[in-house]
């Protein structure tokens, strides 16, 4: 009598992410840790490259350097790692001298052409269901940015939340960060 076996699926953690980055695995890849697995990223055409340069350029002017660190193309630890197009941490760059990425963060933005469904359902509910309470999606092809925001439980979800409150505004509009409500941001600054 012969056992079939399903095949398991190997979930990568952050330390061995960490460690595999830090050898060259992926070395001339885009890929990112996105819930314990490794996924392949899309090449950064001009139109994203320039939305992520845009974005973080329009974040520093809302988010004063002295009081927050607007990080574009970094990791966060935000469960099994994420790698946002930008995010803004509360604290200066220089209080995060120890070994590790931030865990959370304000608000977290992705500069969104080919992967808009993967950024609006897989990354919708990976920052979802790690607390994050401000996520945009720079939509390059519809020239607008959807705002989510007040993550709830959702059992159908890949990480078992999601936003329950997505607010579409487009150039001429501004974005009033959740974390500091006397800043806006034009919509029209984020979009190159």
């Amino acid at each position: 009598m012969s056992l079939i076996e399903r095949p398991q699926l190997f979930r990568w953690d952050n330390a061995e992410w960490e460690r595999a980055v830090a050898a060259g695995i992926f070395d001339g890849n885009r890929v990112e840790l996105i819930g314990g697995e490794i996924i392949n990223m899309s090449p950064q055409l001009v139109p994203h490259a320039r939305g992520i340069c845009r974005t973080a350029a329009a974040m520093r002017k809302g988010f004063p350097e002295s009081n927050y660190w607007v990080r574009d193309h970094l990791p966060l630890h935000l469960g099994d790692h994420s790698e946002p197009d930008a995010a803004v941490t509360q604290g200066a760059e220089s209080n995060y001298t120890d070994i590790h990425h931030p865990a959370t963060t304000l608000v977290i933005i992705e500069v969104s052409q080919s992967t808009l469904a993967y950024d609006r359902d897989e990354k919708a509910s990976l920052y979802a269901s790690a607390g994050i309470a401000d996520y945009w999606i720079v939509n390059l092809g519809d020239r607008q940015v959807e705002v989510h925001r007040k993550p709830v439980k959702d059992a159908r979800q890949r990480f078992g939340r999601h936003y329950s409150k997505v607010t579409v505004m487009k150039p001429g509009d501004s974005i009033a960060p959740l974390a500091t409500k006397n800043t806006l941001v034009p919509v029209a600054d984020l979009l190159p």
